[in-house]
């Protein structure tokens, strides 16, 4: 008898499949709650963008008026504490210069002026 891939035979084997239908493959099993799960498993939810950690130490750090150094993308520091802040920029105040408004995208970073160590 010749081999075929039609889904029933020629001999009489009514019904039977050669092969797996692609929905065979797709079983969709229930979650916790009764919903389906296309993977089979508990699928978690995607973290959260913002987890509000520079929020948090950026108010750490205005209310105790911590002395900060802040590292300009060109290098520069600025020495100062954070007054404000918002999205995009922080208002940094100075003893002896004046204050300034400085874009977060131009900071490379910050730190405590007190956790400054010797430089190599």
């Amino acid at each position: 008898m010749a081999y075929s891939n039609r889904h029933h035979e020629a001999d009489g084997n009514q019904g039977r499949r050669m092969f797996r239908a692609i929905a065979d493959f797709k079983h969709i099993a229930p979650d916790r709650n009764g919903n389906g799960s296309h993977h089979g498993r508990n699928a978690r939810p995607a973290p959260h963008e913002n987890t509000n950690a520079e929020n948090f130490y950026y108010l750490k750090q205005m209310n105790t008026r911590t002395p900060m150094v802040i590292v300009m993308t060109d290098g520069e520091e600025v020495r100062g504490w954070i007054e404000w802040y918002d999205r995009n920029a922080i208002k940094v105040n100075r003893e002896s210069a004046p204050n300034l408004l400085i874009q977060k995208h131009c900071i490379k970073y910050l730190f405590k002026q007190d956790e400054e160590g010797p430089r190599p």
